[in-house]
């Protein structure tokens, strides 16, 4: 098996090595052992890695992302939570382009001042309604 070390972990994934001692640490991913001071780590340490950039990148938790490796450190990845987090993403998708369209019409409308705008009354309303939500 090849062995990587932890120089060779950090020029693949841009990580820092404080970032890799942490993740060890909180046990989302393992050294295998040490050549001299430096960490060594399995091929599948590449794969791990990626899967929590992924996670992280969908807004789950260090804590949520641990749970989706088995022991042996392969994924498990809990498809109901996989599919709740995809539509929460979609919904704030939704959410942020209408705000984005709103953004551009009050920033371009020709109205004397925003104020006397409609599109812009109807933001703040809408706005107001997530606020209490």
């Amino acid at each position: 098996m090849r062995v990587l070390d932890i120089s060779e972990i950090v020029e693949q994934t841009g990580l820092r090595p404080s970032t890799l001692r942490y993740y060890e640490e909180i046990g989302l991913i393992k050294s295998i052992g040490r050549h001299g001071l430096r960490r060594q780590f399995a091929p599948q340490t590449l794969m791990q890695l990626s899967l929590i950039a992924l996670g992280k990148s969908a807004g789950f938790s260090l804590d949520e992302i641990a749970g989706m490796f088995g022991e042996d450190g392969q994924p498990n990845l809990p498809r109901d939570d996989l599919k709740t987090r995809a539509d929460d993403l979609d919904k704030q998708i939704h959410d942020l382009t209408v705000l984005s369209k709103a953004l551009r019409h009050v920033a371009d409308c020709p109205a004397p001042s925003h104020m006397e705008c409609p599109k812009f009354q109807k933001l703040l309303r809408v706005v107001k309604r997530y606020k209490r939500s």
